[in-house]
């Protein structure tokens, strides 16, 4: 799959995020990236930046945090398209999750794991 295909689904997954949560998702850019960390070349996606949940009143002239989405692992693990599609929504799910403060071990409960 192209890189721009791939970035078609994640902007369709970022599109499908219901509007009630679309709404309180707060300076955040969404990057998709070829290749993971060397440390964990089977990353699928990351969150990176302050969650909702542990800003303070304080919180303020900071840069956007950061959700990045992988292609090349995504694309290894996945036997077709359909499989492509529905790993990029659980991917993004789960690293929106996570700037709402939603730990992994939650996530694997819910079925984003």
């Amino acid at each position: 799959m192209s890189r721009g295909d791939f970035e078609g689904l994640v902007a369709q997954a970022l599109d499908e995020v219901p509007e009630e949560l679309a709404g309180l998702i707060d300076n955040v850019a969404v990057f998709v990236e070829d290749e993971p960390p060397a440390s964990d070349p089977d990353l699928l996606g990351i969150y990176e930046g302050i969650p909702l949940t542990e800003r303070g009143h304080d919180y303020g002239g900071v840069l956007p945090d950061r959700i990045t989405i992988y292609r090349n692992p995504t694309l290894a693990i996945c036997e077709n398209v359909d499989d492509v599609v529905d790993e990029v929504n659980i991917t993004v799910v789960h690293e929106i999750a996570h700037h709402f403060g939603i730990d992994d071990a939650r996530l694997h409960e819910l079925g984003y794991g």
